[in-house]
């Protein structure tokens, strides 16, 4: 069973979670779908993104007899340049108002949600999908230790912001390098989690925060931006300090200077190694927890996940071939 984003549309997360506490079966995400699904269910074995899936996810889905899809939306950046293994006749599609089987016949005027209810009850528990996952699956390890005043790397500044989430947090996640490091995330029950998938939009975190912060007040938002995308909308930071609110930016900058310290109830940091970065969370989350808080982090140009490199080479592939079948038929 994999859970996309349109299952919000139709509020059917809870109908999915009963299907997979009844049917045994393994369960995985979309990345768009991240912080619909509960991740610390025991069935729950990651993210399926193509080729930069959580380790041995894409494995046990593609090689099943059949794979559920409940409220999928599938593009480019999705399917990481059309690099999904799934066979479309093995696969069940539910859709807010219909569900499309295989290749075959599509039923309309279905709700998503009651589907969901009414296949849960004639499923018999089938543990076999979760059983293989549990047989080959090796866990992720830990970012190598940084030497003392050694340039901060991005998995460590990762490392640091796991531990800094909980149910009274929120994550708000940048187009870019950002999707693939907070998609590693693990989220603590009930913490919340926002990203933009579907149209890349440059600059989107920014406004979201301060939306997200304003309509959930009693959590504390992490966002995490680039300094190229911040420079599309950051002035929205102005209008996070005349609402008081106590956010944490984590501006990622490699290579391009693009905000000084501010006015108003406002504590910034600018940090460069692992000592800087833990005492500037140490603040953010003691003596300044009651006011907005902006971390620049300094990494190298070239720090980047090995996914945003497989993303670059699949869109460039799937344009190439675009192209050649544009000219073949022309």
């Amino acid at each position: 069973m994999i859970g996309g984003p349109m299952m919000r549309i139709e509020k059917a997360g809870d109908s999915f979670m009963e299907m997979a506490d009844v049917s045994g079966y393994a369960i995985a995400i979309l990345p768009s779908a991240k912080g619909m699904v509960s991740e610390n269910h025991p069935h729950f074995i990651g993210t399926y993104w193509g080729v930069s899936s959580t380790s041995f996810c894409a494995e046990i889905i593609e090689s099943s007899d059949a794979y559920l899809f409940a409220g999928p939306l599938f593009n480019d950046i999705i399917s990481m340049g059309h690099s999904l293994l799934i066979k479309k006749e093995k696969s069940i599609t539910v859709l807010p108002n219909r569900v499309v089987i295989g290749n075959g016949p599509t039923f309309g005027n279905i709700s998503m949600k009651e589907f969901l209810k009414a296949l849960t009850k004639g499923l018999k528990c089938n543990t076999t999908a979760i059983e293989n996952y549990r047989r080959i699956c090796i866990p992720d390890g830990f970012p190598i230790q940084c030497n003392p005043k050694e340039a901060l790397r991005i998995n460590v500044l990762f490392k640091h912001i796991q531990n800094m989430l909980s149910c009274d947090t929120a994550m708000i996640v940048e187009c870019g390098d950002a999707w693939f490091n907070c998609q590693k995330l693990k989220l603590p029950q009930g913490c919340g989690y926002e990203c933009q998938m579907q149209y890349s939009s440059l600059g989107w975190s920014i406004g979201a925060t301060l939306g997200y912060a304003k309509a959930n007040p009693k959590k504390r938002v992490i966002a995490c931006i680039g300094d190229g995308c911040f420079q599309v909308s950051g002035q929205e930071v102005s209008t996070m300090l005349r609402c008081g609110q106590n956010v944490i930016i984590f501006l990622i900058n490699n290579g391009v200077e693009t905000i000084d310290n501010g006015e108003g109830k406002c504590f910034t940091a600018k940090v460069h190694c692992e000592e800087e970065l833990i005492e500037a969370i140490n603040t953010t989350m003691e003596s300044k927890k009651n006011c907005l808080c902006f971390i620049e982090v300094v990494v190298h140009k070239d720090d980047t996940s090995k996914e945003l490199l497989q993303l670059d080479i699949g869109l460039l592939l799937s344009m190439d071939a675009s192209r050649k079948i544009t000219k073949y038929r022309v």
